[in-house]
């Protein structure tokens, strides 16, 4: 199986310098099923947790979610080292921004189970060096407890810079975004067979889909005003095809190891 793609916070809960995770300041607005394959642009700001992970010369290759001032959680195939630099507030990657805080990687920890050839437990944690400054378009994204579950069906949505299509030259300039609809595991098996085990979680195959340069970005699903990251995109069509869901690490799965970690680090 070939990679497609190459969290802590409660809601209402204030994070440092006052922030709240999962509430953006400036609201976003999503059109339904507009792809990242031929996608959307996002609004400026309007998810600002999402971070690109980038090498020293400044190349995109992996998306990440912040969830607190000190750490990103992205997915383990990234193999995030302290080579790596974290960019939060960006949108448009290939324009100088000052609003956009670039900080080195401290440490990166990848999920102990975590297994390139099944693809289970697709998740490291990044520290940052020094702290991530909160303003209006950068905030933290709350995460899905191990308890909390979305319906098949939900509406999610799904954000980064990958390519807009699978044999394309280079990824967008801008961030994008796309609506996706949550699948059932056993949904998902239709198409995956026991490739899908309980650390995955399915989306898409409805005319949407994520791609390369998304990896370890974030899919995100709002309950009450508050969005969750839900899933971390980990795999899926080599062609990023939007008739087949792509496959995320599944966060409320994985929760109980990103506290620990947080707690004892």
């Amino acid at each position: 199986m070939a990679f497609l793609w190459v969290l802590a916070c409660f809601a209402f809960i204030g994070t440092a310098y006052g922030q709240i995770c999962g509430v953006p300041a400036i609201s976003p607005v999503v059109s339904g099923y507009a792809r990242i394959v031929n996608g959307e642009d996002a609004i400026p700001g309007s998810w600002p947790w999402q971070v690109s992970l980038q090498q020293q010369n400044g190349f995109h290759f992996c998306g990440g979610s912040l969830i607190n001032e000190n750490w990103v959680v992205t997915a383990a195939h990234c193999t995030v080292s302290t080579r790596h630099i974290v960019v939060v507030g960006e949108y448009n990657k290939c324009t100088a921004d000052s609003k956009a805080q670039f900080i080195p990687v401290a440490r990166a920890i990848t999920h102990p189970l975590w297994n390139p050839n099944t693809i289970e437990n697709d998740i490291s944690l990044v520290k940052l060096s020094s702290p991530v400054s909160f303003d209006a378009e950068i905030s933290p994204v709350c995460l899905a407890s191990a308890y909390k579950t979305f319906s098949p069906g939900k509406q999610c949505v799904t954000t980064g810079w990958g390519l807009t299509r699978y044999n394309a030259f280079f990824t967008p300039c801008t961030l994008q975004q796309t609506a996706l609809p949550l699948l059932s595991n056993p949904e998902c098996e239709q198409f995956w067979g026991n490739k899908i085990d309980d650390t995955m979680i399915c989306a898409g195959a409805a005319g949407a889909s994520s791609c390369m340069g998304d990896s370890g970005g974030p899919l995100v699903c709002q309950d009450a005003g508050t969005w969750y990251l839900t899933g971390i995109v980990s795999w899926g069509s080599g062609r990023c095809s939007p008739q087949i869901p792509g496959v995320y690490a599944r966060v409320s799965e994985l929760r109980n190891w990103i506290d620990q970690t947080l707690a004892s680090n």
